[in-house]
């Protein structure tokens, strides 16, 4: 919600889409004391949904000129200890979500003829740290389409960026599925105790799509931390990251 107020904020008409039918019009009526609002109720496991809504912007609003593929659900758990099922969850939301919210808005975007998308990945899509992997998994694959996008619709005058924080203060270990309590531990800790809260964050990716970046780090510390991945050697990148998650690697 922070970046939706932040676009509120600048004077931008905002839509958002949500599956909590309460807390999405709770929301519209809180942005729309700054700006023009609207909620509509969008399950993004649906395309559907997805396909209503770009309906619903293309004949009240004459179309859309940003995009944030936000929805996600946090999950963590060792390879050999979380479910497929688990797998097939976090898959269909972090990045199929995703995929039909690219779908269906790039098909707006071309008849229009401009547009910006914006995929919510995350640090975790760039850093793969251990009893992660399937949230990591998800979150790589969106940068990877972010990237494919970025090349294949620059013809047609629209532009993709890809966001990639850290974990910061906000509500996603509601949703966290865990293999087993110490992992469920472990994700609500590195949430609940980030550094910085949602509106920080939200500044900074604002300043980002309105420069048309690709990629948008938001916080110093994972901008670092990517930069050292991307320049050490491997094993010596390696041998830090075993040290710096030994915590991650023991069972509670």
């Amino acid at each position: 919600m922070a970046l939706a107020h932040r676009f509120a904020d600048s004077g931008a008409s905002v839509c958002i889409g949500d599956i909590h039918t309460e807390r999405g019009s709770e929301a519209e009526q809180a942005l729309a004391a700054k700006a023009t609002a609207k909620f509509l109720t969008c399950d993004v496991q649906r395309e559907s949904d997805l396909q209503a809504a770009a309906d619903w912007l293309l004949a009240e609003w004459g179309g859309v000129d940003v995009v944030i593929n936000n929805a996600g659900g946090a999950s963590a758990g060792a390879i050999d200890e979380f479910s497929m099922a688990d797998w097939q969850w976090v898959m269909d939301i972090n990045l199929l979500g995703v995929v039909r919210g690219c779908k269906v808005f790039s098909a707006l975007m071309k008849n229009q003829g401009s547009g910006h998308i914006v995929n919510i990945a995350s640090l975790a899509g760039l850093i793969h740290p251990p009893r992660m992997g399937s949230y990591c998994a998800t979150k790589a694959a969106v940068v990877a389409l972010s990237e494919s996008m970025s090349l294949e619709l620059d013809g047609d005058n629209i532009a993709v960026s890809v966001v990639c924080p850290g974990f910061f203060r906000t509500n996603l270990s509601e949703s966290v599925r865990a293999s087993d309590s110490s992992a469920q531990v472990m994700t609500e800790k590195l949430v609940s105790k980030a550094k910085v809260g949602a509106e920080e964050i939200a500044d900074a990716v604002y300043t980002g799509i309105v420069q048309r970046d690709y990629y948008i780090i938001p916080q110093a510390d994972a901008r670092r931390n990517w930069r050292m991945k991307r320049w050490l050697p491997f094993k010596r990148y390696r041998q830090m990251m075993l040290k710096s998650t030994a915590g991650m690697m023991r069972r509670g």
